[in-house]
């Protein structure tokens, strides 16, 4: 069988056991759906290794019927498997086994319905990785968002369909967007092929319909990305998802919009100026801003998965500016800090769903002392801390450090400055938690701790092994594999994805970039210090630092005000600015 005759596959074979599982599941014993979905997922990452591998010596493309091209003409839709494509749709797959792992016993009750719906949400992830027909991605977009609504609002109380409801109108109006750009990108070229777009676009020059059509398009990927200003929606749709489902959301399907977006823009609009320009310029800006919104939000937080969501957003931004400097380097960047984000995120959040299991809440303050009885997932927490908040060793930390050595013009120096700002706020966010929590540090929060929140209950009679292992797991993968490795497997992975952007050598870095790593975890245990040992401090630092900090934090949580209408607003700023950027 030829790699090409593969590529249904990781699409089909999780929507025809989905099938299988709706209608036998009721029957089963409640183990047999978590066993099928988990060898489903493995299966899937496999088929994906062995294209990502073979589509090193050329891409492996399929003409569904027989549709391949003519002459001027491309009708067919096809799927294609590069390797940066073939191996994310890997990574998410991997991802997808170990949260089934994760979950093992959490939907009981439910028998085979969570699990149904997850492989939907796998093979539409897959779908959206490998197809190279734009219409294709959007219907793949939208058989993600439609299992992503329902998988929010699970549980059905109050707070999960509030979440999904923010969720659904912000990545409904995403696809409406997608929709009119696809609209406006076909009338002026006659293809929705990804290649035959490129030509038409590269050939057309300056034209501002195709301009159009890329900011609405873009509009609608980011919003899924999570992207400032279009980031409200995720912080609520996380926080009220079960754990096992913010895993999925905030290690694979915020970066899965990112990645959509990047290969749209190297593989379609890279031979038009314009699109480059406002990529080089916006996006390089909005990427800063986001950086610093989720970090500073996500200090604030005493709900975790808020905190954990809202350190989602700002780690975006930094992928963002990895995409922005439109360079090979930067690209490989971004698909090493991806995964390396994805195993660690995912890490975490599989163990602040152990809290919510074990100690029936996730705020953090009413958990103070209380993790000491589970100490190896405070362990497993700190270690996440640290390589969240720029620890020079593993994937992440060579992802980081491609798109730091990446050329991105005037103003570098203020880039690194908010990388290192938001990377050092969301690893002390979480290094804070798990000092207070697992150690019992940090000033008793008195009445604090009796803030009101809404009840959340877990699946509490699970094995702490079973929750923990595929967390330690996700975190020895990004940790075991060398940083230069990893630099290497990025630049290999995404040559053929952009030939237009080659991954050339990497220039030495300056001295501080050296120390940049460094410094950031410096600031990372300084903050979470400053925190955790706040009473002994001199008085008048914490006053002067709260008289300087409080507008700040009381102006970006009042944004965040949890309004669908106020979100709406937002995502209409957001595509004034990539309008107005496209006239200047």
């Amino acid at each position: 069988m030829s790699l090409a005759a593969l590529l249904p596959y990781p699409v089909v074979l999780p929507l025809l056991v989905a099938g299988v599982l709706l209608a036998l599941g009721h029957l089963l014993p409640s183990r047999v759906p978590e066993v099928v979905a988990t060898l489903v997922a493995i299966v899937v990452a496999v088929l994906s290794v062995v294209l990502a591998h073979g589509a090193m010596d050329g891409t492996p493309v399929l003409w569904f019927g027989g549709w391949t091209p003519r002459p001027e003409v491309t009708l067919g839709i096809a799927f294609a498997a590069d390797p940066a494509s073939a191996g994310f749709a890997s990574f998410i797959a991997m991802l997808f086994a170990a949260t089934f792992v994760y979950a093992g016993g959490f939907f009981d009750k439910q028998r085979a319905t969570f699990h149904v719906i997850m492989l939907l949400f796998l093979a539409a992830m897959q779908g959206f990785c490998l197809t190279r027909d734009i219409f294709n991605l959007f219907v793949w977009f939208e058989v993600m968002s439609v299992a992503a609504f329902a998988l929010t609002g699970f549980s059905l109380r109050r707070s999960s369909l509030a979440g999904a409801l923010n969720f659904t109108v912000c990545n409904s109006l995403a696809a409406t967007f997608m929709l009119a750009g696809i609209g406006l990108l076909y009338a002026r070229t006659g293809a929705l092929d990804f290649a035959a777009m490129g030509r038409k676009i590269a050939a057309a020059g300056d034209d501002p319909v195709i301009v159009g059509g890329f900011c609405l398009v873009s509009c609608g990927l980011l919003i899924k990305a999570a992207l400032a200003p279009f980031q409200f929606w995720l912080a609520d749709a996380h926080a009220v998802a079960p754990s096992p489902v913010s895993v999925i959301f905030s290690a694979a399907m915020v970066p899965l919009g990112l990645f959509g977006f990047t290969k749209l823009l190297v593989q379609v609009f890279a031979g038009s100026g314009q699109v480059l320009a406002i990529v080089h310029g916006l996006l390089m800006a909005l990427g800063c801003i986001t950086v610093v919104v989720g970090g500073v939000m996500a200090w604030r937080q005493r709900h975790l998965k808020r905190l954990l969501a809202f350190s989602t957003i700002s780690h975006v931004g930094i992928m963002v500016t990895g995409v922005a400097t439109l360079s090979g380097v930067g690209l490989a960047g971004l698909f090493a800090y991806v995964v390396g984000h994805g195993l660690v995120k995912g890490a975490l959040f599989m163990l602040v769903g152990i809290l919510l299991a074990t100690k029936a809440s996730v705020d953090e303050l009413d958990l103070r002392g209380l993790g000491r009885d589970i100490w190896p997932a405070g362990v497993t927490t700190a270690v996440a801390a640290l390589l969240l908040g720029g620890a020079p060793l593993g994937l992440l930390h060579a992802g980081a450090d491609l798109i730091g050595a990446a050329p991105s013009g005037a103003g570098t120096i203020w880039v690194h400055v908010v990388v290192l700002l938001g990377t050092a706020l969301t690893g002390a966010a979480v290094l804070r938690f798990a000092g207070r929590i697992y150690l019992g540090l940090g000033p008793d929060p008195g009445d604090e701790a009796e803030a009101p929140s809404e009840e959340e209950r877990e699946q509490a009679d699970r094995p702490l092994w079973l929750m923990l292992a595929p967390a330690a797991a996700l975190l020895a993968l990004d940790v075991a594999i060398p940083a230069e490795t990893a630099r290497t497997m990025a630049a290999r992975l995404v040559l053929p994805f952009a030939p237009l952007f080659p991954v050339v050598s990497v220039p030495p870095p300056e001295d501080w970039a050296i120390a940049e790593p460094w410094l950031s975890l410096a600031g990372t245990l300084a903050l979470a210090g400053t925190a955790l040992f706040r009473e002994r401090l001199p008085r008048a630092i914490p006053a002067a630092t709260d008289r300087i900090t409080r507008p700040l934090f009381a102006g970006l949580e009042h944004l965040h005000s949890g309004l669908i209408n106020d979100y709406v607003v937002w995502i209409a700023v957001g595509l004034a600015l990539f309008a107005g950027w496209a006239v200047i």
